[in-house]
C-alpha cells in the first residue's frame, strides 16, 4: 500500500535583518543622544516603541516560527527592553509612578548586561560579526550602568559613542544579509 507523505518546506524569508535594523537604528539614535548631540525627545521614544520595540518583538515571533531559539530570545527580549525603557521615561511624566533613581537605572542596565553576556557566550559558536555585535552590546550596557552608578558624564558620553558603533554593527549585519539575498552572493565581508 502506497502512502502519500507531505513534507512541509519553510519558504519564508529570514526575519533577522529586519530585527537587526530595528535594533541598529534605535541603538544608534539613542546613543547619538547619549553622546550629547541632542536631547531625549519623542523622536527617540517613537523609534524605541516602533522599531526598537514592536518590530523586534514581531521578528522574535517570526524567529520562533523558524525554530531559532537564539533569534527568538534576542529579538523578543530587546524589543521588550526598548518598550520598557520608553515606559520608564514616560510613566513618571504621566503620574504613573516615580522616576527611577540613577542607582536603580544602573541596576536595570546591569541586569540587561548580564543577560546580554549570556547571549554573547552563545555567539561564540556563530560568526565573528555576531560575536563582535553582542560583545559591543555587553560593553554598552556595562558603560551605561557604570555611568548611572557613578554619575559620570564622561563615561555616559563614551557609552554614547560606543553605542553608535554597536548600532552601526547591527545595521551592517542587516544590510550585509539583505545584499546576500538580493545579489545571491556576499557583497559585504561578514566573517
Amino acid at each position: 500500500m502506497e502512502q502519500n507523505v507531505f513534507i512541509a518546506k519553510d519558504v519564508t524569508t529570514n526575519p533577522a535583518p529586519l530585527g537587526l535594523t530595528g535594533f541598529g537604528l534605535t541603538t544608534m539614535l539613542l546613543n547619538l543622544h547619549n553622546a550629547g548631540l541632542f536631547g531625549l525627545d519623542t523622536m527617540i521614544m517613537g523609534m524605541g516603541i516602533m522599531m526598537g520595540g514592536l518590530i523586534q518583538i514581531l521578528v522574535g515571533m517570526l524567529e520562533w516560527k523558524k525554530n531559532n531559539m537564539f533569534g527568538m530570545m534576542a529579538f523578543t527580549s530587546y524589543g521588550a527592553f526598548w518598550i520598557s525603557l520608553v515606559f520608564i521615561w514616560i510613566f513618571p511624566k504621566m503620574g504613573l509612578g516615580e522616576a527611577p533613581s540613577a542607582t536603580a537605572m544602573g541596576y536595570y542596565l546591569a541586569v540587561w548586561g548580564i543577560f546580554t553576556f549570556g547571549l554573547w557566550i552563545a555567539t561564540l559558536k556563530m560568526t565573528k560579526t555576531m560575536i563582535w555585535l553582542f560583545g559591543t552590546v555587553v560593553v554598552l550596557f556595562a558603560l551605561l550602568a557604570i555611568a548611572n552608578f557613578t554619575g559620570s558624564h564622561l563615561i555616559h558620553t563614551i557609552a554614547g559613542i560606543e553605542g553608535v558603533f554597536c548600532g552601526a554593527s547591527a545595521l551592517y549585519i542587516a544590510i550585509g544579509t539583505l545584499l546576500v539575498e538580493v545579489y545571491g552572493k556576499q557583497i559585504l565581508p561578514m566573517p
